[in-house]
């Protein structure tokens, strides 16, 4: 089921690569770069801060071939249709949700201490959108600004930590705590929810 899960996930981010390609005005070539770039980047910092090999997309040839069906097909429908305004951050927020997940469960798998289940589910979660939006030129990333994007991950590996030591199963526990980040994101984007700066509102200053 997690792997099903995990396809869903690598499939939503590698939509999102295309869509960002396509934004940044980018050729087909850059479009399917990107959708493996934010696919797979997440996963292979993981597991090479994990030690575990070998890296886990370079032998699931299923992984990879619904990757690039998936950014064909993106590619494809934008060539006749435009996608709605927010449509990249809806699908953005279906892959952070799903892989940070597949990350917790990867560091609880590796028998890591708590607090790094939840580092690890968000790098996992985060390093795609990173590496697609410096690829795009976007700077800063989505992650480095003060939208509730990274703390939505945090909160879901925290959640399915806490599940899983209370000895709830792979299944409800996943569904839960994926749709605990997407329900965060998707209301931080809606609702136009963020975090405080630490210097109040002062548009000189990072947040």
């Amino acid at each position: 089921m997690l792997h099903v899960l995990y396809l869903v996930g690598v499939s939503a981010f590698a939509a999102s690569g295309v869509l960002a390609a396509h934004r940044a005005n980018m050729d087909p070539f850059g479009g399917l770069a990107l959708a493996f770039a934010a696919s797979i980047s997440g996963g292979t910092l993981r597991d090479l801060m994990l030690n575990r090999h070998p890296l886990y997309w370079t032998h699931d040839w299923v992984l990879l071939t619904v990757i690039m069906g998936v950014g064909v097909a993106t590619i494809a429908y934008l060539r006749f249709w435009q996608l709605p305004q927010r449509s990249l951050l809806v699908v953005d927020a279906t892959g952070l949700a799903v892989v940070t997940v597949i990350g917790a469960r990867a560091a609880i798998d590796s028998d890591v201490t708590p607090l790094a289940v939840v580092i690890f589910g968000v790098i996992t979660g985060v390093t795609g959108e990173v590496i697609r939006d410096v690829l795009c030129g976007e700077f800063p990333p989505l992650l480095l600004r003060e939208d509730v994007y990274a703390t939505a991950a945090a909160a879901g590996a925290a959640l399915y930590l806490a599940l899983d030591a209370a000895g709830v199963s792979d299944e409800p526990n996943a569904a839960l705590s994926a749709g605990l980040v997407f329900a965060l994101r998707i209301a931080a984007v809606y609702f136009g929810l963020h975090l405080p700066r630490p210097h109040g509102n002062r548009p000189d200053r990072a947040a």
